[in-house]
């Protein structure tokens, strides 16, 4: 049946890090559609999609004083040091007891605050009893120098209950500055990122009997380092409906981040649509409305996740001494579906239907519902990625000249 071969086509086009999808849900849905059982295919899509919505994603991260914990809990919350909420960074740790921090945008992500290991007096298995183990969906144990015994003796602990544990090794910008400073003539960046890496990966494997990864990271750089890398391997491990509250709550500061979030939200939309058009083929299914006004409140969620909502836009403008409007000016999707615009939004959709149809061998049902929602949608996932995109090099989009700055925006309609 064309539809099992269309759904199925359409979740190879993404990697393992970005399907919200499971293997077994995938296999399932597809199952139930060669048999024609639409009713059961359209309640795991359901069922899925509301997993995917209510997911709750709980974050451990523990590591003694001064190694830049709380800086990293921040960063991990896109929060910097002086917003109200942020970790507090610089205090030395006096209570034995987990701290709560909410992600600002994604109240379902949180990220627990507990005491280095070194600080209690509780071997390994009641440490993890006593910070409720149990509650998170990993572990991410931060050191700012070598990994000590306890830091080993705690992994070792996790991976006996069967959870993921990451060792993140902070303040590598620090190292680095620190290693130029005394050695300006052989220094070399590659070779003392690599010594670090191997003292600590050296400590842990002799109480692991393994090398675990290490990844080495600045709070202050989440585009750097291993940070990036980070992201990827917690993604790829987790449970895939997890991944859609986890991939929207990182900060948009890599091309591959932002692409992994389009992926993210195109299934997403993707499966709503397909559950709305197939719901328009059973009897008695009931009318659905197709009005663009209805989507302003889509659009504006899609802009926070790519971090274009006003009040991240506003940052950026004081920036470059502008107003937000006059920054606007500079981007695409505040001009999307503006009246008066050169080319007129019918022709745009039909022209990007065509491009995404050479993609995905069109769409999967064939209701008025389907094709307009789907489409608008990914219209504005596109441009609202690309604008994120065309932001991470900021100065690229302005020319500075006698102390102004012209647009240089990219014509996604040529």
């Amino acid at each position: 049946m064309a539809w099992a071969s269309s759904f199925d086509e359409f979740f190879k086009n993404f990697k393992r890090e970005s399907k919200i999808l499971s293997e077994e849900n995938i296999t399932s849905i597809k199952s139930y559609i060669e048999q024609n059982d639409l009713q059961e295919a359209l309640s795991v899509i359901d069922n899925a999609l509301r997993d995917i919505e209510n997911a709750p994603l709980n974050i451990a991260v523990t590591g003694e004083t001064g190694t830049g914990k709380s800086t990293f809990i921040n960063a991990l919350r896109g929060v910097g040091q002086e917003e109200e909420g942020a970790a507090t960074t610089g205090v030395t740790e006096t209570t034995m007891e987990r701290k709560q921090y909410d992600h600002p945008k994604f109240p379902q992500v949180k990220i627990w605050d507990l005491p280095g290991i070194g600080s209690t007096n509780f071997p390994p298995q009641n440490y993890l009893t006593e910070m409720k183990f149990a509650e998170y969906d990993f572990f991410i144990i931060v050191s700012s120098t070598r990994f000590k015994e306890n830091d080993a003796q705690l992994a070792k602990a996790i991976k006996e209950m069967k959870m993921n544990f990451y060792f993140v090794r902070t303040k590598t910008d620090n190292d680095l500055y620190n290693e130029q400073k005394s050695k300006p003539k052989s220094f070399n960046k590659e070779n003392v990122l690599m010594n670090i890496r191997k003292d600590c990966s050296k400590h842990l494997q002799e109480v692991l009997s393994s090398e675990p990864p290490v990844f080495l990271v600045s709070n202050f750089e989440r585009s750097g380092y291993d940070f990036p890398n980070l992201e990827m391997k917690l993604l790829r491990e987790l449970p895939a409906h997890k991944r859609h509250i986890f991939m929207l709550s990182l900060h948009s500061v890599t091309e591959d981040t932002i692409n992994l979030k389009r992926d993210s939200l195109k299934q997403k939309v993707w499966l709503e649509a397909v559950k709305a058009g197939a719901f328009a083929t059973i009897p008695f299914g009931g009318m659905i409305s197709d009005d663009l006004e209805n989507l302003d409140e889509t659009f504006n969620l899609y802009r926070s996740y790519f971090g274009l909502d006003d009040a991240s836009l506003e940052k950026i403008a004081e920036d470059f001494d502008m107003s937000v409007n006059e920054f606007k000016v500079h981007l695409q999707f505040p001009h999307l579906f503006a009246e008066g615009n050169d080319v007129p939004l019918g022709d745009r959709l039909v022209k990007y239907i065509k491009h995404i149809s050479s993609v995905t061998g069109g769409p999967l049902a064939t209701c008025i519902y389907f094709r307009k929602t789907f489409y608008l949608q990914n219209l504005f996932l596109d441009t609202a990625a690309n604008d994120a995109i065309a932001l991470l090099n900021k100065e690229a989009l302005f020319e500075k000249k006698v102390g102004q700055y012209i647009s240089k925006p990219p014509d996604y309609w040529e």
